[in-house]
């Protein structure tokens, strides 16, 4: 027995174990272990907080970008809302213009329409003077002026009396 290869393999092996154990070789492949467990378990912790964090954020981006495009939705509205009440005020103060506009030239039409019917007027009365004097000067004699102006005269005299 003590000839035997594996006597010895035994006994080697039978050492090998004394000396782990003697060396306390478990324990620290345990406290190996252990320590490398921990190391996992924080990194898979960090990881864990990491992605909730990540969510959170996600969310609220998420979130933001929603009442974002609310507002702008908003103030689009808005904007609608205020060009079609401009273009309305922009319609009713044209035609309102167009109105006061329309009404001058009326206006100024009838005044030159009265102005050309006194210049016609004027004229007439200014062509039938001058046709009377012409044919008065023309019929009457010397002394049917003479007399024409003294009774003139006498009527003046009696009305300023």
């Amino acid at each position: 027995m003590l000839g035997t290869p594996e006597f010895w393999v035994a006994i080697s092996f039978v050492g090998f174990i004394a000396l782990v154990v003697y060396f306390k070789a478990p324990a620290l492949i345990t406290k190996s272990l252990d320590e490398r467990a921990e190391r996992i378990k924080a990194e898979l912790d960090e990881a864990q907080r990491l992605r909730e964090e990540a969510q959170a954020l996600l969310a609220e981006y998420q979130r933001k970008r929603r009442d974002a495009e609310k507002e702008a939705e908003d103030i689009i509205t808005l904007a609608k809302d205020e060009a079609e009440r401009l273009s309305k005020e922009a319609s009713a103060a044209l035609a309102e213009s167009m109105d006061r506009r329309m009404k001058a030239t009326e206006a100024k039409i009838a005044q030159a329409e009265a102005q050309a019917i006194d210049d016609v007027r004027k004229a007439a009365a200014d062509a039938a003077v001058r046709a009377a004097t012409t044919i008065i000067s023309k019929s009457m004699s010397a002394k049917m002026q003479a007399d024409l102006v003294t009774d003139s005269v006498k009527d003046i005299k009696a009305k300023l009396n």
